[in-house]
């Protein structure tokens, strides 16, 4: 028996509650149904009863829900107050019969969203329904054009507005796919019955049909022709519709503000071949909107302003350009009252009209620049956030707009703004210097960027665009003053940006900026480093380091009395951002600085200056780190690069400690730097003198004591120089290292490494050379020596997958012998040949045809037993193998499954072998099933399925586990309704396993069990399966029942959050929408009082928001209200209110604005898991006992070439993030037992006791009951101490 006052689980959920604070409001105050119910309870109604069978038959359906369609999905969905079924003539149908079968797919959106409570929805289906009975009964075809002619006839006679809605809501509907010529033919009749309807409906109280008409309206007007257009009755037509954008409901007035939107803007002539440049009623739409702002004057409340201005928002991109002067015109007149509504509505009015970007027809180029000539009498005070952060954004689409009309007249322009805009930059509110950063930084981007190809070099006495450029730099320089230090930071970003653009061109004005810059960083204490040299290095990028250079020299060269350095801050970023500058400037400036530095430290190291020895070789050593950056992409290669190479080899067979660098700018060159066929030669033509060098770099042994060289960097280098040099030179080099590898003098490292350089050598030789490397190598594939055999299969590796040239030539030619050779050396392949072996065979594969299908069926064993190997990459490539043998039988094949099946035949025999090998052919068929499940036909997955099922009795847990392996991934890939055949076989299987193996692999046969029930049912597997396995399958139940409770709840979670963020608070007017519609309701009735509570908040922060506020003059002095800018102290914010006020969060705040937060004790580390991360992926987790997914590695990769030098040993000492970092002590630690737990006393020191400090407040008699068991616990486990010590030390006394 369940306890009392506790509601059966799920109930709860399923019923409707009370919300917060209402519980007590038990009866509504309107009882209307009950007044109903009175007065027929004891009298007969008079009248036809509409009681029928077929009511009661629709009402039983209405109830249990099977007549509901979906979800109410369109909050706009006209409904209306009262239900009223309606009782038809058929007595086998209902009010719906013409409704549910209706065909045409204009009406699908009532259908779908059906909604079975309320009234209107009914009244539209009802209607619906019978215009569908009455077009059905003559013959009609239930076109839209019929819907047209029924529906209008019907509104013609229907009484009552909420027949009336309905009826207009559907014609709305429908007119939108009516034909053109049919509303163009019928325009009068059906505009005159509109009218008719508009005007009657004007003052009633039900603003549904009235909106609705207004929408058909609009859709009607759309759909007429230009000559349409000429007549008086049309442009009537169109005023009734234009005096409704006024109207005092605000549904009303958004419904007449969207069609005269979607008229002017999306008529069907509008999109012709000779569409007019703007809609022949946008001259009367212009003039009404300044008719009726002029008419609204200043009024205090400017209701009717604000509503006009909305609509200019969206129509003012629509007019001529004579109308739109006149609107700006207008709009500037409203901004002067001063409301801050009206002005922000003004405002982004006009940026509307910017950011449609109109035509010349429209915005010509001297209005754009008047109006933002007019738009400087606006600016807001920069204590005024909101309309200041809308003025800048105007501004910026503005002059935006002028340069794309016109490029001298908007660069004009420019330079004011961005002197008004950097005195933004003072502003105390962050959000203000933000928004003018931004629109300064896009300005430069969208404005200046795409033009600066085609200026002159910018100068201050340049005339033109030039002229604007250095006006514009010289106001963003002044940010660097003093007055602006609190917005460095930002100055910073606008300058990189400045330079980024107009760098290259306008480097004269901007070299003592960078001079400023330079004195700035050296300032203590600077906190913006950062940013400073990303705006410098944007410098270096744009101008090129030569020009920096000239502006800030280095100033080292040597000689220095004092080891300073003050500007070597900027090797490292010229370092990060050179590129595309002139290669020949390193070699006439920082190599000879280089050399000299070294050449210091050099004579230092001998005179025992040790310290200063070492800064020099660290300064020489970051010049030649530029080298990398200069070869990105450089623009004098052909010319320069031949007075660099020698220094470059020198550098590389002579410098250990430049190797590394000078290899990757070698790369760096010839991967990025040689884009012409000129460069290309040039580099290609000193790889006779690069590559010896780099062969013998890398073939030399490494010494005791000696630093190991980069051999990966150099092998890099010498496989990318290979891709540009001539194939002859190639041939050369391929010789000599085949001479080398048969030479027996040459010791294992020495052949080792030279094979390396034949494995980068054979890609790139003829088709002769390659032969007789294939002659030189092929001994070498059953040599004993592991490593030796493994580079073999290297280089036939490499050979092998060539895709084209003279390698695939090779491939083509030498087949058979190529398959002779691998099939010979089967057996006395190593385990690390086996990966690149695998390899090769995959590439051979690849090219087979049909005749060599005997070759493929030698391999199978083979590959089956790589699956078990050691190596990860062996797997893999045995799995791929696998693979691409199956693809070869597909191509072989005439018929696919049929293909198919000859390939696993040769795959079945396996499992009946040695141990290893049945269980390397299950983990092979597993994998072919996952990658052919759609090839595989379903009586072969059957089979294959009922012979694993038998292995599962094998006593091997290798066995075992490659079926249950199989069995995973066959009930995921597997159809249902095929599986459910073998359900009853594998739980057989399943339940026969002896408790050892079951205990082995209990976790993968829980997840099995998992999978199964999902599937089939938790009944099912648990009648299947015995005793044994019952209690974890009870227990699998339980989890999957939690995980998917706990999925409903956040799911929803989810919809309430998304239900409260799409909810919007409700008109007060009647009859608008469903919500409203049904607000005799109990829950509106309780909800009633939050409301007129919520309205009058909003109402109140309206006002708020539509007040405005004077600034007066500083001290005594009077404001001038005849000043021009007395705009500007017209403020939307109160002055001297202190919005500003930070909030005391109880902790202490650093320089940056960081919380400071110190914790009392030391949190412990979490110690992470040792199993690693849980995959996400279902497909990858099926796979993991495949043995497909990689194991992790014991060792990381190593570094990429620029990191492989050893790094400096560096200890830690001095400030900020030098300090030593010492782990602050624990209280009470050096106490702790090194094996046991608990503490430990030390001779010499204090006892290990926790002492309880002395309280006062505990003497309190009346505390005496609270404070009495307090160290109660205390005691007790001293006690228990004291014990367990006395019981030990008796144990200790026996004898």
């Amino acid at each position: 028996m369940g306890r009392s006052g506790k509601l059966p689980s799920g109930v709860s959920a399923k019923l409707k509650r009370w919300k917060k604070g209402h519980s007590s409001d038990s009866n509504p105050s309107i009882s209307r149904h009950r007044q109903a119910a009175r007065s027929r309870f004891f009298s007969r109604p008079s009248g036809k009863s509409d009681l029928t069978v077929d009511a009661v038959k629709l009402h039983n359906e209405l109830q249990s829900g099977s007549l509901r369609l979906g979800k109410r999905a369109d909050p706009e969905m006209p409904m209306e107050e009262d239900p009223a079924l309606a009782v038809t003539e058929k007595s086998s149908g209902t009010f719906l019969s013409g409704l549910s079968d209706c065909t045409n797919v204009t009406f699908s959106k009532v259908q779908r969203f059906w909604e079975s409570n309320s009234a209107a929805h009914k009244e539209i289906c009802a209607v619906l329904a019978a215009v569908t009975e009455v077009i059905r009964s003559q013959g009609g075809k239930e076109t839209e054009t019929e819907y047209f002619a029924a529906l209008m006839t019907t509104m013609e006679a229907v009484e009552s507005s909420e027949s009336l809605a309905a009826v207009a809501y559907l014609l709305n509907l429908v007119l939108k796919r009516v034909p053109s010529p049919v509303l163009i033919k019928k325009f009068s009749d059906t505009s005159k019955a509109f009218m008719d309807i508009m005007s009657a409906q004007a003052s009633s109280g039900s603003t549904s049909a009235l909106r609705w008409v207004l929408s058909c309206l609009a859709t009607l007007l759309r759909k007429q022709d230009l000559e349409a257009w000429g007549y008086p009755l049309t442009l009537q037509v169109y005023h009734g519709l234009l005096s409704f954008t006024v109207h005092a409901k605000p549904k009303i007035r958004k419904a007449a503000q969207h069609g005269v939107c979607s008229m002017l803007k999306g008529s069907d002539f509008m999109f012709g071949e000779k569409a007019p440049a703007h809609h022949p009623a946008a001259v009367s739409t212009a003039k009404f909107c300044i008719q009726e702002i002029e008419k609204a004057g200043g009024s205090k409340e400017a209701t009717t302003t604000l509503h006009m201005l909305t609509l200019l928002k969206d129509m003012l991109p629509c007019f001529p350009e004579g109308l739109v002067k006149s609107c700006s015109e207008t709009l500037l007149r409203v901004m002067t009252l001063s409301h801050v509504l009206v002005t922000a509505c003004a405002m982004q009015a006009f940026h509307n009209l910017f950011h449609a970007k109109p035509s010349l027809s429209t915005l010509s180029v001297e209005l754009n620049a008047q109006i933002i000539t007019a738009l400087y009498d606006y600016v807001p005070s920069e204590n005024d956030l909101q309309p200041l952060l809308a003025w800048l954004k105007v501004m910026e689409k503005a002059h935006i707009n002028l340069v794309r009309l016109q490029r001298d007249l908007g660069l004009g322009h420019l330079a004011r703004f961005f002197g008004t805009a950097m005195t933004c930059l003072l502003s105390p509110h962050s959000p203000v210097v933000i928004a003018a950063t931004q629109s300064l930084k896009e300005i430069l981007k969208e404005c200046v960027a795409p033009h600066m190809a085609d200026i002159s070099t910018v100068t201050f006495s340049a005339s033109g665009p030039a002229q604007y450029i250095a006006k514009m730099f010289r106001a963003v320089e002044e940010g660097l003053t003093y007055k602006f230090h609190a917005s460095w930071s930002f100055v910073l970003q606008l300058l990189c940006v400045f330079f980024e653009v107009c760098g290259k061109q306008a480097h004269p004005v901007m070299k003592k900026c960078l001079q400023s810059l330079c004195d700035l960083r050296l300032s203590p204490h600077f906190p913006h480093t950062a940013a400073l040299d990303q705006a410098v290095g944007a410098a270096v990028t744009s101008m090129g380091p030569e020009v920096v250079l000239q502006a800030v020299p280095l100033e080292i060269d040597g000689s220095e009395e004092t080891l300073d350095f003050p500007r070597s801050w900027l090797l490292p970023v010229i370092r990060d951002h050179v590129r595309e500058t002139r290669l020949a400037f390193f070699t006439t400036y920082f190599l000879p600085l280089a050399n000299t530095l070294k050449s210091k430290a050099m004579d230092l190291a001998q005179a025992g200056s040790t310290v200063e020895s070492k800064i020099y070789d660290t300064l020489q050593w970051q010049i030649w780190t530029l080298l990398p950056g200069f070869c990105t992409r450089p623009t004098d290669v052909a010319a320069s690069f031949k007075g660099l190479a020698r220094t470059l080899g020198t550098a590389i067979s002579e410098r250990p400690d430049l190797r590394v660098t000078v290899c990757q700018a070698l790369r760096t060159l010839i991967t990025k730097g040689c884009e012409t066929d000129a460069d290309r030669v040039e580099v290609s033509r000193f790889a006779k003198n690069f590559l010896p060098i780099l062969f013998n770099l890398y073939g030399q042994p490494v010494g005791e004591g000696d630093t190991p060289a980069p051999r990966r960097a150099v092998l890099e280098t010498i496989k990318t120089y290979l891709t540009i040099t001539d194939s002859q030179l190639v041939n050369g080099f391929l010789e000599k290292a085949s001479e080398k590898v048969l030479d027996s003098a040459s010791s294992d490292f020495t052949r080792l490494s030279v094979l390396d350089l034949v494995v980068a050598l054979a890609p790139h030789a003829d088709e002769s050379a390659i032969s007789q490397l294939y002659s030189t190598i092929r001994p070498y594939l059953e040599s004993k020596a592991h490593g030796v055999q493994k580079k073999a299969y290297r280089v036939l590796e490499e050979v092998c997958g060539c895709t084209q040239g003279p390698g695939a030539q090779f491939v083509q030619n030498h087949l058979d012998e190529l398959k002779k050779t691998l099939l010979d050396s089967l057996r006395t392949t190593s385990s690390p040949a086996k990966r690149p072996r695998l390899k090769c065979l995959i590439h051979i594969v690849k090219k087979l045809s049909a005749e060599h299908e005997e070759f493929i069926t030698a391999l199978i064993p083979e590959v089956i037993l790589c699956t078990k190997e050691v190596s990860v990459g062996a797997r893999k490539n045995a799995f791929a193998l696998l693979v691409e043998m199956g693809h070869a039988f597909l191509r072989f094949g005439p018929n696919q499954e049929e293909a198919l099946q000859r390939y696993l035949i040769l795959i079945y025999p396996g499992l009946v072998g040695a141990v290893t090998m049945v269980s390397c052919s299950i983990l092979a068929l597993t994998h072919l099933l996952f990658e052919f499940k759609g090839l595989m036909g379903s009586s072969t997955v059957e089979q294959l399925l009922e012979n694993v099922c038998l292995l599962l009795a094998s006593r091997t847990r290798d066995v075992v586990k490659s079926a249950l392996g199989f069995i995973k991934v066959a009930v995921v890939v597997m159809d249902v309704v095929h599986l459910a055949k073998h359900v009853q076989l594998v739980m057989e299987a399943i339940g026969k396993l002896s408790d050892d193996m079951r205990r082995h692999f209990r976790m993968k046969l829980r997840n099995l069990f998992t999978k199964f029930i999902r599937k089939f049912g938790f009944e099912l597997v648990k009648g299947l399966l015995p005793e044994e396995y019952h209690k974890v399958l009870v227990n699998i139940r339980k989890a999957e029942t939690r995980a998917k409770k706990h999925r409903a709840l956040n799911q929803a979670a989810m919809e309430e959050e998304e239900e409260e963020e799409e909810e919007q608070p409700a008109a007060q007017g009647k009859g608008d929408s469903i919500e409203e519609i049904l607000a005799d309701s109990e829950e509106e009735e309780d909800n009633e009082k939050e409301e007129r509570s919520r309205d009058k908040e909003q109402r109140k922060l309206a006002r708020q928001r539509s007040r405005a506020w004077l600034k007066e003059g500083g001290g005594d002095e009077p404001l001038n209200f005849l000043d021009p800018k007395v705009a500007q102290r017209v403020l939307a914010t109160q002055p001297g209110s202190d919005q500003g006020k930070k909030k005391d969060h109880g902790f202490k705040v650093s320089a940056d604005g960081r919380l400071i937060i110190r914790e009392e004790e030391e949190v412990d580390k979490v110690e992470e898991d040792e199993g690693g991360k849980v995959e996400d992926d279902e497909m990858a987790s099926l796979m993991e006992d495949v043995g497909i997914r990689k194991k992790k590695l014991k060792w990381h990769k190593e570094a990429e070439d620029e990191e492989m030098e050893t790094p400096p040993q560096y200890q830690a000492g001095g400030t900020g993030i030098h300090r030593p970092m010492v782990k602050k002590t624990i209280p009470g630690a050096e106490y702790k037992a090194k094996k046991a737990k608990g503490d430990v006393k030390k001779k010499g020191r204090l006892d290990p006791y926790a002492y309880i400090p002395l309280n006062r407040t505990k003497l309190n008699r009346r505390k005496k009951v609270k404070l009495q068991g307090q160290f109660k616990g205390l005691v007790k486990a001293a006690q228990r101490g004291s014990q367990m010590g006395h019981k030990l030390r008796k144990k200790d006394r026996r004898p």
